[in-house]
């Protein structure tokens, strides 16, 4: 069990070992999640695509919004598939309905931003055709 003191000094994280930590955090975040390329390939044809149809601020703001949304939620799917696999290292059902959940999360919101896309990129590839 951790001593007290531990527990002070693991409350009183300085500002700038906050920030070390977030930033070894998203290393984590990208050795450990798979997807993660195909996500920054997908913006990035989204990213071009907006550029070549010359969206509007309001229009890039969405997807903007979308690519984070979607990364947001892997970050916490993936957060939450290292903790299971800690606390819960044999089977248990209940930790694979948390997995299976958080990662309905990921899809939702890909589904989400697939659909502001479309909303977005239809009618201008429908006005070029």
């Amino acid at each position: 069990m951790d001593s007290r003191e531990e527990k002070k000094a693991w409350r009183e994280v300085k500002d700038k070992e906050r920030f070390l930590n977030a930033v070894r955090g998203m290393r984590v975040f990208w050795a450990t999640t798979r997807n993660l390329m195909i996500y920054t390939v997908i913006s990035a044809i989204v990213i071009v695509l907006g550029f070549y149809f010359s969206l509007s601020n309001f229009e890039w703001i969405a997807l903007i919004f979308s690519i984070g949304f979607v990364i947001v939620s892997e970050a916490f799917n993936t957060a939450i598939e290292i903790d299971m696999d800690l606390t819960s290292p044999e089977y248990h059902p209940y930790a694979r309905d948390t997995k299976d959940v958080a990662a309905g999360a990921v899809l939702i919101s890909a589904f989400i931003s697939i659909i502001i896309g479309f909303i977005i990129f239809l009618p201008k590839i429908f006005n070029m055709i």
